[in-house]
């Protein structure tokens, strides 16, 4: 299964991702993409060995992934004060991928009914899903 983690400005929200996906599933076929540098950068520091930079990768990742994991704003065109342009977000919308899109209450895009969480549970749950689908898709078929 392959796991696309994309993120933008400092790549923080990214980083834990892997991080966490990395603890569970060290051999995970993961691929980190950032909106910038400084965002690709934070999330090698969390241990993505396969990295990308802008709006193309976006693009082809999101074509080949199985599961799209990042801050909601990735399905929001001009999200991530501009960050996200309007063909990323029509390749992670568009995209066969499942979406685990972590609710952000950032840039102008408020989600009603979300309780003030830290980041860190946030992105537990996140990787809970995650981890379903990895073990959902591991199961024998009959």
């Amino acid at each position: 299964m392959k796991i696309l983690v994309i993120d933008g400005q400092g790549g923080r929200v990214g980083r834990q991702i892997i991080e966490s996906i990395l603890a569970r599933f060290p051999a995970a076929d993961l691929t980190a993409v950032g909106t910038n540098s400084l965002a690709t950068e934070c999330m090698i520091k969390g241990g993505a060995k396969q990295v990308a930079t802008g709006e193309n990768a976006v693009i082809v990742g999101a074509r080949h992934a199985d599961v799209i994991v990042g801050p909601l704003g990735i399905v929001i065109a001009d999200s991530l004060l501009g960050e996200i342009t309007p063909a990323m977000a029509v390749a992670v919308g568009q995209s066969s991928a499942v979406r685990i899109l972590i609710p952000m209450n950032l840039c102008d895009n408020v989600i009603a009914g979300i309780a003030g969480l830290p980041l860190s549970a946030l992105v537990q749950d996140a990787v809970e899903r995650v981890t379903a689908l990895l073990g959902q898709s591991s199961a024998p078929t009959a």
